[in-house]
């Protein structure tokens, strides 16, 4: 019997990639405006290359950019470069379209909701209350506070173990084959792809495979009348 689903958060309920994009950039034309002598197509090969060597979870990016820049630190152009980020995140983030209808939906199944995802405590919690879906979960597991993360399994064991449910009473939501599906299918849940953001093209097999939250409830409802 389905008792829970396990969603993960970035490009899965929202659009993680592109508000990203869009945010960093304007944040870097901000510092450039502030005197950042680089040009921008520069300025972000190097932003690009500190965010693949040291993580998105980073905090100190901008730093980095303008220590790499300028040769020296400048608190007025990090600060302004934080500012238009978080002003653009703000402006940006969005969940994804039926995502709220189907989360009433599914509350409305008594099924228990929960979100397993990579990143810093306050950071996911911060976008999931700006996205207004935070009061739909009953529990938000991230990487930060198990310390482990995807793909490891005991990363996903975990969530299973905070939401007390075995693995083939959970459905486990998520857009990547290689961090999301394929390690909850390895615990026992039952998977569900969804086709988004930059990994739809990404090849393997999950149990389901949808393009919009909403088919999630034909599934459930399926799984239900099968005894499942």
């Amino acid at each position: 019997m389905i008792k829970g689903i396990l969603f993960d958060l970035d490009d899965t309920l929202y659009n993680s990639s592109e508000f990203v994009s869009i945010a960093r950039r304007e944040a870097v034309k901000s510092m450039i405006d502030a005197g950042l002598n680089v040009s921008l197509d520069e300025a972000m090969e190097i932003l690009n290359k500190i965010i693949k060597d040291k993580g998105s979870n980073y905090g100190k990016h901008f730093d980095d950019l303008v220590k790499s820049v300028l040769g020296r630190y400048d608190p007025m152009i990090i600060a302004t470069g934080i500012i238009t980020y978080h002003n653009v995140k703000v402006a940006l983030l969005r969940p994804y379209p039926n995502t709220i209808k189907t989360l009433i939906e599914l509350k409305k199944m008594s099924l228990k909701l929960g979100v397993l995802t990579d990143g810093l405590t306050i950071k996911q919690w911060e976008k999931l209350i700006r996205l207004g879906i935070h009061t739909f979960f009953d529990e938000v597991i991230t990487s930060e506070e198990f310390g482990l993360g995807k793909p490891h399994l005991e990363f996903f064991k975990y969530g299973l173990k905070r939401f007390g449910l075995k693995g083939e009473e959970v459905i486990y939501v998520g857009d990547r084959i290689d961090r999301d599906i394929e390690p909850a299918k390895k615990v026992g849940m039952i998977t569900v792809r969804i086709l988004r953001g930059k990994y739809k093209d990404m090849e393997g097999k999950a149990d389901y495979t949808i393009k919009d939250l909403w088919e999630l409830i034909e599934i459930v409802k399926k799984l239900r009348e099968g005894g499942q």
